[in-house]
């Protein structure tokens, strides 16, 4: 080998050492609080890659959506027609509500969602429960941020993940996750007048 080629091979060994000794403290397991916000694309689509990598294991899950409504979405309709016995989904939402401009209706639709997500994620043959853009539905207070918090903090199950997406999380929410991501909006075609497209969007 090269004097770099040696040079790099005890690095990587030195880093390998380092990082085993860091992995054989990690023995703890339990369900995650999960939470995806921040005005950048992808907290939908990174929390759906995470509800079909439990698909693929073999994992019950489930899907509530709280504001989107009942266009058809690439997730939505492979879930339904190909992996419906393994993860439920619920569509409870009836459009951003910008479209329904009407806060009793989408706040009476945001409580039935919460109401069918604590059904799932009590039952604990559910191993993850995404609550798509909940955020949302906390934001505009449609739903209590403090009834929510404390039923993920009492209620779930040691062994379940649940998943939160939308923008501007609760603090609250953030305090009691723990794993939160927050995507950053660098750059969007939509500002260039590019509307939203099948395959990245929906």
């Amino acid at each position: 080998m090269t004097d770099d080629a040696d040079r790099h091979a005890v690095k990587m060994a030195k880093k390998k050492a380092a990082r085993d000794k860091i992995m054989a403290t990690k023995t703890d397991q339990k369900g995650l609080i999960i939470v995806h916000t921040g005005k950048g694309k992808g907290k939908s689509s990174a929390a759906f890659g995470m509800i079909f990598r439990c698909i693929a294991h073999d994992m019950k899950c489930a899907v509530v959506q709280f504001i989107k409504g009942g266009m058809s979405t690439g997730e939505r309709d492979l879930i339904l027609s190909k992996f419906s016995e393994i993860c439920a989904f619920h569509t409870m939402g009836e459009g951003f509500t910008w479209e329904t401009q009407d806060k009793t209706r989408d706040t009476e639709m945001a409580q039935a969602a919460w109401e069918k997500a604590k059904e799932l994620i009590r039952d604990e043959t559910n191993k993850m429960v995404l609550l798509d853009e909940i955020n949302i539905a906390l934001r505009y207070d449609y739903l209590d941020i403090n009834e929510v918090v404390q039923f993920l903090a009492e209620e779930k199950p040691h062994m379940t993940h649940v998943v939160l997406t939308g923008r501007n999380a609760k603090d609250d929410l953030i305090e009691i996750a723990d794993l939160v991501t927050e995507m950053e909006l660098v750059k969007h075609p939509f500002r260039s007048g590019v509307k939203a497209q099948i395959g990245v969007e929906f």
